[in-house]
């Protein structure tokens, strides 16, 4: 397993696919992810990734602030933030109706589909869904708004384009396809679409998923997201990825832009404060779960990082 696929299956990323949309030129929908609609999947997702593959045809995608991106058949669209965005025939300002009143489910409680349009120049596609009930994962935050993959393209090309065309083929015949099949699908999309970002991109601040698309670094990173609870130590990470001590250090904070403690600390500490805030999880129990041995220790390292103790925090995140 390569070490970005090994990363993000360290946050146990799943996915599937909840809507078959078949719209007809001139068409415009505003669609945005819920956690409705992956609900048969997650109980409260922490993170959710919205994506669409076009099957037939062609669609503009635009963010708000961002230039509208064309979307051909054979090509998926992921929207890592799972921002709101428009879905149109062209790129041509169009009075965009609300995608979830269009939704018509099935009779036969499978996949719920939308037939929209004016007749014109069909396109088909399929709307699916990556999420996490665990926290946030840093990789997210560090990719762009959209992130467009050509399924011909990439490592993976042959199985992905045989899964979307099996996918495809039980639509068409009124199947949902294998939640099993399809999970496995959506994460391979995600890491191809990342992959193919982090070889074309330049951009110098994308510290992180540099590192985790390095063999060594990102290994130690998947280990600690594999085992946030772990007493991991600069020794026992070199040690696993097969670096001496202060090579693994020094190239950990060069590609990274943090030591490996530090960053360990700073995913525990993250991972902390978003379950006080949806959690109403003992602070004791919660300071045992990352890998502290006392909820003292715990509560020191949490004022360390953010100036108030976690009582304090969630306290202040219910009034707000």
């Amino acid at each position: 397993m390569d070490p970005l696929t090994e990363v993000l299956r360290s946050v146990r990323l799943s996915g599937g696919i909840f809507l078959d949309s078949q719209f007809s030129a001139p068409w415009c929908v505003l669609a945005h992810l819920t956690r409705d609609d992956c609900k048969f999947a997650f109980d409260a997702p922490t993170q959710l990734i919205a994506y669409h593959v076009v099957i037939s045809g062609r669609l503009f995608l635009t963010v708000e602030g961002e230039t509208p991106v064309a979307v051909d058949a054979g090509e998926i669209i992921l929207l890592p933030r799972n921002d709101p965005h428009v879905l149109a025939s062209t790129s041509d300002r169009l009075k965009a109706v609300r995608a979830k009143d269009l939704i018509q489910p099935a009779p036969d409680g499978g996949l719920a589909r939308i037939f929209h349009g004016g007749g014109g120049e069909a396109t088909q596609i399929v709307c699916g869904f990556l999420g996490s009930e665990n926290s946030a994962n840093p990789l997210i935050s560090s990719l762009p708004r959209m992130l467009k993959l050509g399924i011909r393209d990439g490592t993976s090309r042959d199985w992905v384009e045989a899964s979307v065309r099996f996918a495809a083929e039980e639509l068409t015949k009124g199947r949902f396809a294998s939640s099993s099949l399809m999970s496995r699908l959506s994460e391979t999309l995600l890491v191809e679409a990342v992959r193919n970002y982090a070889q074309q991109s330049d951009d110098t601040r994308i510290g992180w998923l540099k590192g985790a698309a390095d063999p060594q670094i990102g290994r130690a990173l998947a280990l600690i997201h594999g085992d946030i609870r772990a007493s991991w130590s600069n020794e026992s990470l070199a040690k696993e990825v097969a670096m001496s001590r202060s090579a693994f250090v020094d190239r950990f904070s060069e590609i990274v832009g943090m030591p490996p403690i530090r960053y360990l600390t700073s995913w525990r500490l993250n991972h902390a404060r978003l379950n006080l805030r949806e959690t109403r999880l003992p602070i004791a129990r919660l300071a045992d779960q990352i890998g502290y041995g006392s909820e003292e220790a715990f509560s020191r390292a949490f004022k360390r990082e953010f100036g108030v103790s976690p009582a304090q925090w969630r306290d202040a995140e219910q009034v707000a």
